[in-house]
């Protein structure tokens, strides 16, 4: 794997842990992955307060003093590495996501606006995947990002009660958005739900996420039209990690047996 040039998709990302994905981790995943995702991080004080809340209950959260330095010196140790830095941000309010943004941008880093976290505590505040719910906030978070020049992704999650995912990549992409990684939940067949093409939604890389681990999971995600795929704890795993690189590779060179895409099942990815 190489890293991906500003402006170029990827084929494999390392996914956001919370307490946990900082530049010293996304450099140790650099190696197989070609882009790597910070945070999530709480950026205003309604987001914060709800991380501190999630730490009280035991999860591991990034909770510095000043959020935006966070930022810049994560991805400024990020310079010269081989691997396109994004960050993931969560916020109740529109204008620190716009501020982060621009920090992503001076860095050539993705900003990526969190419509996916589903901890109560978090939706409370309307972060994370209340969003979904809430098209227009989350497309005025997307704009306000995509405004500063900075690559935007929109992390959401399948299977969301009352929520039709395929309005909010349309809603997404039309207010800017260029990556859309979707937690497909067990629902594979989601990612060719939102394939287009024509429209704003047609121009989105599709990042599939959930249940990545090797070639047969790679090839059902390729199978129903994501442009790439993504891993969250697998990075902390490496001969796992290793194992989905090759068969993202292989995937990339036309080795990989692709075929027509699989029933929706409801079990876990192995």
């Amino acid at each position: 794997m190489t890293a991906t040039d500003d402006g170029e998709s990827p084929s494999l990302v390392a996914a956001s842990l919370s307490g946990a994905a900082d530049a010293d981790w996304a450099r140790a995943a650099a190696s197989h992955v070609d882009a790597a995702v910070l945070g999530g991080i709480a950026l205003d004080p309604a987001s914060r307060a709800a991380a501190r809340d999630l730490v009280a209950r035991g999860r591991s959260e990034f909770l510095p003093d000043d959020p935006l330095a966070w930022i810049d010196r994560q991805l400024a140790a990020l310079a010269g590495a081989p691997v396109r830095p994004g960050v993931n941000v969560r916020s109740a309010t529109v204008d620190p996501v716009r501020e982060a943004a621009a920090v992503c941008a001076e860095h050539g880093a993705v900003c990526e606006v969190n419509a996916h976290c589903r901890q109560p505590e978090l939706r409370a505040v309307g972060c994370g995947e209340s969003l979904l719910s809430d098209r227009d906030r989350l497309a005025d978070y997307v704009a306000a990002a995509a405004g500063t020049g900075a690559t935007t992704s929109v992390k959401v999650r399948a299977e969301v009660p009352d929520v039709d995912l395929v309005a909010v990549a349309d809603a997404v992409a039309d207010a800017g958005a260029e990556w859309l990684h979707v937690d497909a939940m067990d629902s594979e067949a989601v990612v060719g739900e939102l394939i287009a093409d024509e429209g704003a939604r047609a121009d989105l890389t599709v990042i599939a996420n959930n249940g990545v681990r090797g070639r047969r999971t790679v090839a059902e995600y390729a199978a129903h039209g994501a442009d790439a795929v993504s891993v969250g704890r697998p990075t902390e795993h490496p001969a796992e990690l290793a194992r989905v690189a090759e068969a993202v590779r292989a995937w990339r060179d036309g080795e990989l047996s692709i075929g027509e895409p699989p029933e929706r099942r409801r079990e876990a990815s192995p």
